[in-house]
C-alpha cells in the first residue's frame, strides 16, 4: 500500500486558484510527482498547486513547504497556495500547532513569512524579486529585463510582444495588453510556457493597468494551466509595471478570481500579497488513489 494513502488533506481555494494542503509532519514521507497527479483525484476537481508541509529543517522556521503543479513538477512559490498553508496551520483543528504572531515558512524560493489579515485573509511577505536575466532565469542575456524581445503571430503585426520578465522564486513573462480577454491565452499560453527562452518554462500574464493603483490581470500558470488566480503572477505584474512606471508601488490586482492587494516595498525590496483564502472541505486519500503511482 502507498505510504501516503488514508493521509488527511484539505481542499481549498485562494481566490479560485486551486490548492490542496497535505500535512507530512511527523514523517519521513516525501511526495514523488506521479503521486502528486494522483492525489489531483482526489480534490474532486483538478488542483493548481499541491502544497506539501514538512517538518523545519533550519532553524526559525515553523515548516518547511514543498509545492508541486497539477502535473507533478515542483514549483517553489505560490503565494495564494501559501495564504492555504497559513490558515491550514493556525485554524484547521488537526494542522494547527502554536507559533508566533508571524508563521515563518521554508520554500525553494526561501524563507516566508504570512500573518493573519482576518480570519480568511493572510499578509504574504513573498521577498525580493529576482530582475536579472540569469535569475529568472532566460536562456539568453538580457541587460534590461523590462521588456525583453519575444513576440507571437507576424512580424510586422505581433499578437503579443516584448514582455516583461520577473522571478518571484519561479518565472514570469508578463506581457501588456489593453484587454486581457481580447486574447485566447488557452491557446497561446502553452507555446510561451515552453518557449526556448525560458529553461524552466514560465508563467504567462496577460496585463493591462487600469490605473497606477489597478492592474487588471489573466495568468496561464506553468504546469497548471488557466488558473483563475496567480499570486506570485500579481506579485510579478506589479514589479514589472513600477519599473515601467505604469503603476504605483501599492495596487490592486485584479484576477478572474478577485483582487489581491500587492505592495513591492521600498524600504526592503520585498513584495507583499494580501489576500483571502477557503476552505471547500477536507477528505483521505483513498489507496486506490495510488495504483498507477507506483
Amino acid at each position: 500500500m502507498n505510504s501516503l494513502a488514508h493521509r488527511r488533506y484539505l481542499k481549498m481555494n485562494g481566490l479560485g486558484n486551486e490548492i490542496v494542503v497535505l500535512d507530512l509532519r511527523g514523517t519521513q514521507l516525501a511526495v514523488q510527482p506521479r503521486e502528486a497527479r494522483a492525489i489531483a483525484a482526489a480534490a474532486r476537481s483538478r488542483f493548481d498547486q499541491l502544497m506539501v508541509i514538512h517538518d523545519a529543517d533550519r532553524p526559525g522556521a515553523d515548516a518547511r513547504v514543498a509545492i508541486y503543479n497539477a502535473d507533478g513538477s515542483a514549483s517553489a512559490a505560490c503565494g495564494n497556495g501559501t495564504r492555504c498553508v497559513a490558515w491550514a496551520m493556525t485554524h484547521d483543528p488537526a494542522m494547527a500547532r502554536p507559533h508566533g504572531e508571524t508563521l515563518v515558512l521554508d520554500t525553494d524560493a526561501g524563507r516566508l513569512t504570512a500573518a493573519a489579515a482576518g480570519e480568511f485573509a493572510f499578509t504574504v511577505d513573498m521577498g525580493e524579486p529576482r530582475l536579472r536575466w540569469d535569475e529568472i532565469p532566460l536562456a539568453e542575456p538580457f541587460q534590461d529585463t523590462r521588456r525583453i524581445e519575444l513576440q507571437i503571430g507576424p512580424i510586422d503585426a505581433p499578437i503579443l510582444h516584448s514582455p516583461s520578465a520577473v522571478s518571484m522564486g519561479n518565472p514570469h513573462a508578463i506581457f501588456w495588453v489593453d484587454d486581457p480577454d481580447a486574447i485566447d491565452l488557452g491557446r497561446i499560453g502553452p507555446l510561451l510556457e515552453n518557449h526556448p527562452l525560458f529553461p524552466e518554462r514560465a508563467n504567462i500574464s496577460l496585463a493591462h493597468v487600469a490605473a497606477p493603483d489597478r492592474i487588471v490581470l489573466r495568468v496561464w500558470e506553468r504546469g497548471a494551466g488557466l488558473t483563475r488566480a496567480c499570486g506570485s503572477a500579481a506579485c510579478a505584474a506589479l514589479v514589472a509595471a513600477v519599473r515601467l512606471r505604469l503603476a504605483l508601488r501599492r495596487a490592486v490586482v485584479t484576477l478572474p478570481g478577485g483582487d489581491l492587494e500587492i505592495e513591492w516595498r521600498e524600504s526592503d525590496n520585498h513584495v507583499l500579497m494580501t489576500g483571502p483564502v477557503e476552505l471547500e472541505h477536507d477528505g483521505v486519500l483513498a489507496p486506490e488513489l495510488f495504483a498507477g503511482a507506483a
